[in-house]
């Protein structure tokens, strides 16, 4: 003769409960980690719809910028994540490459290999990564990355001496030409 016991079967169903809700919460915050890039039609600003000093609004003391805050004596630049005319200048000067990806929040441009016609058996990436929001040439950084066709197959090589620092000149300088003209249209 067997004797069940209730609170036995208690003890299982609150375990079995307890790996459900586990399992759930974990799915909820996986699909919310995926979530972040979502924007709805109603997270758009309209010009009518402005937080004043009435509205209580938590935006009026402190900005969001990925992850970060910053309160009012550090005013957070709308748009891009990093430096504005920078991230142009690199746009602008890596205008004639294929572009693969560009990604404005984290300042990577990558371009796709690009074939110079006078130059059938050479071809070239570029990967260019903006680290700040200042106008500096420490925010800069530009691979540039070779590669020869050598019996049909192409091979990485190492790209000319300083070709990589030459590229961060040039756009070093469309950015400062970009800034003074932004500057001076003010």
């Amino acid at each position: 003769m067997t004797v069940k016991l209730p609170y036995i079967s208690c003890f299982r169903d609150s375990a079995k409960h307890a790996r459900r809700t586990a399992l759930l919460l974990a799915m909820v915050a996986a699909l919310g980690a995926c979530a972040d890039d979502v924007v709805f039609e109603d997270d758009y600003p309209t010009k009518g719809n402005t937080a004043d000093a009435e509205s209580g609004s938590i935006f009026e003391t402190i900005t969001f910028n990925l992850g970060g805050l910053v309160g009012d004596d550090k005013p957070v630049e709308a748009g891009l994540a990093v430096n504005a005319d920078l991230w142009r200048a690199a746009l602008d000067t890596l205008s004639f490459m294929p572009l693969a990806s560009a990604d404005p929040n984290g300042g990577v441009i990558i371009t796709d290999w690009y074939n110079d016609p006078s130059q059938a058996d050479e071809q070239f990436k570029v990967n260019v990564v903006i680290g700040g929001r200042t106008l500096r040439a420490d925010a800069l950084r530009i691979t540039l990355f070779k590669q020869v066709r050598l019996d049909g197959a192409w091979v990485n090589t190492a790209p000319t001496a300083d070709v990589s620092r030459q590229l961060e000149n040039l756009v070093l300088t469309r950015a400062r030409d970009f800034k003074v003209a932004r500057q001076g249209a003010k």
